[in-house]
């Protein structure tokens, strides 16, 4: 079987699946499986190959297939076990490089992309990532190991915010923000990733309550906080982000013009009237 044949059969059968793009994602496994080939060359192992695709055809996610996902500057280790890194995300990250920090809090950390995407711009900053998987928290640790950024960034197991110490003058997050009763609906991708990561049950907004009422704890005088949302949460978000005090309360649009984004900054610190 020729490359040319192979991506042929492989094209018609993920197109039958409902794969969005079935082209570009059979490219991707034959490179993955057989390097750069011409269209005349065969195909190592064509077995092999079929078997990859049978897996997409499945709909299993090509970043769970290679084992990797590109975010930002850098490739991720990928598994069933984290959320796939979502280019919406890189949203997140360039807005938290808008400022410097030297701190930062990355909470549901996952594969830890946010977070050592961060780290890896900043080189005079430390950071904390936290999860409620030991599995997502293994994976994190071994993107850092690969990326030489562990002797910066920390790794917890913590629901949130419980049990973390420190003063962080930054705080991100990509909580699971899908209303129960929008999970039915979404891409038969979603069911390959980590039902916590995606939802929080309920209208979605759990994660932001519990952030919003228990980060400016942890944060100190004029630490910006952001979060990912989904985009239709912006007024909600926000909402809850000025009833626990956070001023500069602002709405970041992702490339397509959709709300991606919500930062808010811990007030100052009074000062003193010396009276």
């Amino acid at each position: 079987m020729t490359a040319r044949d192979a991506l042929a059969r492989a094209r018609v059968r993920l197109a039958a699946a409902g794969v969005p793009d079935p082209f570009t994602d059979a490219r991707r496994l034959l490179q993955h499986h057989a390097g750069t080939l011409f269209d005349v060359d065969p195909v190592p192992d064509p077995e092999g190959f079929e078997a990859l695709v049978a897996r997409r055809a499945a709909r299993e996610p090509v970043s769970h297939i290679l084992g990797r996902r590109d975010f930002w500057r850098h490739a991720f280790r990928v598994t069933a076990d984290v959320l796939d890194p979502r280019p919406e995300t890189e949203r997140l990250v360039e807005a938290a490089l808008e400022r410097p920090f030297r701190r930062v809090l990355d909470l549901g950390t996952g594969s830890g992309c946010i977070l050592l995407s961060l780290l890896a711009e900043r080189t005079d900053a430390t950071g904390l990532g936290t999860d409620v998987s030991d599995a997502a928290l293994a994976v994190a640790r071994g993107n850092a190991d690969a990326l030489g950024l562990r002797a910066r960034a920390e790794f917890a197991r913590a629901d949130w915010l419980d049990g973390i110490d420190g003063a962080f003058d930054l705080v991100v997050s990509n909580p699971p923000y899908v209303a129960e009763a929008e999970m039915a609906a979404l891409a038969p991708e979603l069911g390959f990733e980590p039902r916590g990561a995606l939802t929080p049950g309920g209208d979605g907004l759990g994660a932001y309550r519990r952030i919003a009422a228990e980060a400016p704890a942890r944060m100190t005088p004029g630490a910006r906080l952001l979060l990912e949302i989904g985009p239709t949460q912006a007024a909600a978000v926000s909402e809850l982000l000025a009833a626990a005090g956070f001023a500069r309360i602002a709405v970041l649009d992702d490339l397509d013009g959709r709300n991606r984004v919500v930062r808010g900054e811990k007030p100052p610190a009074a000062r003193d009237s010396g009276l």
